[in-house]
């Protein structure tokens, strides 16, 4: 194991577990979404790392003489960099590390909308080949009420974008997001975005709030209740029966989901559907995480 100066807490996709992490900035640029407390501690302000230690910290890796084939760029949101920094963070992460062959990084909408294609591209070029979008619902209203900052149409401008730039996107949606009030439409207008980006990588985790979650509340105006299980499961077929994808990669097994489903949609979505409506009229027969079996 490589270690590295983190300012903890450090965290990443569980596809990134065998990806060294790089800690380029700390912290997330927004860091006002309601439901999300990774970046609340005091210490995790958020701050670039100047590119004089990162230079410092591959050559340090460098110098051990492990093999790294891929990079993750932490914190919440390294494509907040401008396109030099990052191109002089991926310089870089080519000359230490020469064996790399994929970086990726969390990103906002908002901050591919900030850069043009043509220097998408070239970030494509010195090794950014996948970014996390975590554009959680689809539903305008979902995302005014847990202050995410974007909009439909920022998250789908800022998919195409980096679909015309050749780089690969996975697109988080949360489950109960909208809570039962908003439950159904969270789960169409999600679909309808997917339907319209077609993302090379879909998932979904069911929300949960470890240290309460009273600003939910607050931002759907005091009318929130997470659906229980039936109704995350029952949102979940909503979501899938409304998916119209070419060829994405789903997964929706994370420690927090009751039921995991794994496949490629579309090709897979009848037998995906098949499993949720037997978890819905037919107790028992698929089992389910129990609340002991779950985590974040």
């Amino acid at each position: 194991m490589i270690a590295l100066p983190y300012i903890e807490p450090v965290f990443r996709p569980p596809s990134e577990w065998k990806s060294l992490i790089l800690q380029v900035t700390n912290g997330c640029s927004w860091n006002r979404c309601t439901f999300c407390d990774m970046y609340t501690q005091p210490q995790k302000k958020f701050k670039p790392k100047l590119q004089a230690d990162i230079e410092r910290e591959l050559e340090s890796v460098q110098q051990t003489g492990a093999h790294v084939g891929r990079v993750f760029l932490a914190d919440g949101d390294a494509m907040t960099l401008s396109y030099r920094r990052l191109k002089d963070i991926l310089e870089a992460i080519n000359r230490y590390l020469p064996d790399v062959s994929r970086v990726s990084s969390y990103c906002l909408p908002r901050n591919i909308l900030r850069k043009s294609v043509e220097e998408l591209k070239e970030l494509k070029e010195l090794g950014l080949k996948l970014v996390y979008v975590g554009c959680e619902s689809g539903d305008d209203k979902v995302l005014e009420c847990i202050d995410k900052g974007e909009t439909y149409a920022s998250s789908l401008e800022a998919l195409q974008k980096l679909k015309a730039a050749g780089i690969k996107s996975s697109v988080m949606i949360l489950n109960g997001m909208g809570g039962v009030r908003y439950s159904e439409q969270h789960a169409i207008h999600s679909a309808q975005l997917m339907n319209e980006a077609q993302p090379e990588f879909l998932s979904t985790l069911v929300v949960s709030y470890p240290l309460g979650e009273q600003r939910v509340v607050d931002g759907f105006g005091g009318d929130y209740q997470l659906p229980d299980t039936y109704g995350l499961i029952k949102e979940m077929e909503i979501l899938l029966s409304h998916l119209e994808l070419e060829s994405t990669i789903f997964r929706s097994d994370h420690a927090s989901n009751y039921l995991v489903l794994k496949g490629t949609l579309n090709k897979d979505k009848e037998a995906l559907l098949k499993m949720v409506t037997t978890a819905l009229n037919r107790p028992g027969v698929i089992p389910l995480r129990q609340e002991w079996q779950r985590g974040l």
